[in-house]
């Protein structure tokens, strides 16, 4: 594996093999009063956010410095993107000046992919931790591996992704994997805020298929887990009353609240990618009951992020 860009396309054999490793990374740490390990020794990681994050970027950093990485934060504001330097630029100083691995999140869908293109006669690593609205690959990832956890298997199972479809990498990304993965995966989203062609999100030879719905309640009652998103006004192209009438309405339509976890099954889980804006999309006592697994997802990403280092720098070397 050269670079993380995409879970379109990724194998469910290659998905498999991330999600068993940091599986296994997650129990060599399980007791440790030190949780280090040498694995990483004389690396660099570089993080390069172009937007603000404190889930991805955090686990990202708590990953390699717990393999013992040299792990360096950039962001948009304090380096010279800030005075009109393009990305290109960027990326090139910061492979020149050592880096094996960049991880880049961006406004635009592609920049992981262009980022990569630039770099490809070096020999630094790209990770996509989040292009614009396209995807973001290691969040889907650690959702595989909390429903994994949680369920024991993905395929077969049927999850339901519910919210701002349109805007949401994470959905794409999760709908690719899970799909691939065999599990069936409902869309539930208001007309206005789901992606033209959204249903042919399956991976061709899928186990798994990619349906769309507008209808919550009739979903909820027939999945094993449930995946709220935030409505991402910062990506709305103009008012975000034009995709929906009120946030009071499009919660009553498409919020989790203490009466819609009651329709779902006694097994099903709650994932939210966060962060949450609590009282929209998902109710306070959902997001803090045993029946959610939102802080599983933040601590199985530490250990999803430790695996895609591992594979892109140590373990090619390993014969991994």
């Amino acid at each position: 594996m050269r670079h993380l860009l995409s879970t379109a396309g990724m194998s469910p054999a290659a998905a498999e093999t991330l999600l068993d490793t940091a599986e296994t990374l997650k129990k060599t740490l399980l007791g440790r009063e030190v949780r280090k390990l040498p694995t990483l020794r004389g690396r660099t990681v570089v993080t390069l956010f172009h937007e603000n994050s404190t889930r991805t970027r955090v686990s990202f950093e708590v990953a390699g410095k717990w393999m013992s990485a040299d792990v360096i934060n950039v962001s948009a504001s304090g380096s010279s993107a800030s005075k009109g330097e393009s990305l290109r630029d960027t990326a090139t100083t910061l492979s020149a000046a050592g880096a094996d691995l960049v991880v880049v999140r961006h406004p635009a869908s592609g920049a992981a992919h262009r980022l990569a293109g630039w770099l490809s006669s070096t020999n630094t690593a790209v990770v996509n931790a989040g292009d614009g609205t396209h995807e973001h690959p290691t969040q889907a990832l650690l959702d595989a591996a909390t429903l994994r956890e949680r369920l024991g298997t993905i395929a077969g199972r049927r999850i339901a992704i519910v919210g701002d479809v349109l805007h949401s990498r994470v959905a794409r990304s999760n709908a690719y994997l899970l799909s691939a993965l065999g599990a069936d995966v409902v869309l539930v989203a208001p007309p206005t805020l789901t992606p033209v062609g959204a249903a042919t999100w399956a991976e061709p030879g899928a186990g798994g298929t990619v349906t769309v719905s507008h209808d919550l309640d009739a979903e909820l009652p027939t999945v094993d887990a449930v995946m709220m998103l935030r409505v991402q006004a910062e990506r709305v192209i103009g008012d975000v009353a034009n995709f929906f009438p009120s946030v009071r309405e499009y919660s009553a339509a498409y919020g989790l609240d203490g009466r819609r976890l009651g329709l779902l099954p006694e097994h099903a889980v709650v994932l939210h990618p966060g962060p949450m804006l609590r009282g929209m999309e998902i109710a306070s006592t959902v997001a803090d009951s045993p029946r959610a697994a939102i802080n599983d997802q933040v601590r199985n990403g530490v250990h999803v992020r430790m695996a895609v280092l591992y594979h892109l720098l140590a373990g090619k070397d390993e014969g991994a």
